[in-house]
């Protein structure tokens, strides 16, 4: 698998919005200098780059590992948000995804995960 900074910051221009990947970008580095390079490079100019599965299909698993983890509502709220506005999937059909996933992360997991639709959805 190849890893390329130009592909992965061409994919984060492509998918984020300036200031979230300026607040992410900030968390990792403030006390590791560099860790949001490997992301960038080996996440997003690497996996996200790999043959087999389309954007869409990248941002339903993103959501469903998310929402399964649970504490992850930020990065979860910028998923949703790249799976409607870049991904193409309906707001309809997020909802979905998690209503699917309730009988196997639970009814407090899935209400979290549609109170960060409810986020998403406000900006």
């Amino acid at each position: 698998m190849e890893l390329s900074m130009d592909k992965g910051n061409q994919f984060v221009e492509e998918t984020q919005s300036p200031e979230g990947t300026a607040a992410w970008k900030q968390q990792l580095d403030q006390y590791a200098p560099g860790a949001s390079d490997w992301v960038v490079g080996a996440v997003f100019g690497g996996t996200y780059q790999r043959e087999g599965l389309e954007l869409r299909d990248r941002q339903m698993l993103n959501m469903a590992a998310l929402a399964a983890m649970g504490g992850t509502e930020p990065q979860l709220t910028g998923h949703i948000k790249t799976a409607v506005d870049v991904a193409g999937m309906t707001k309809e059909e997020v909802a979905e995804c998690f209503v699917h996933l309730m009988p196997y992360i639970g009814v407090p997991k899935t209400l979290a995960a549609m109170r960060c639709m409810q986020t998403a959805f406000e900006d």
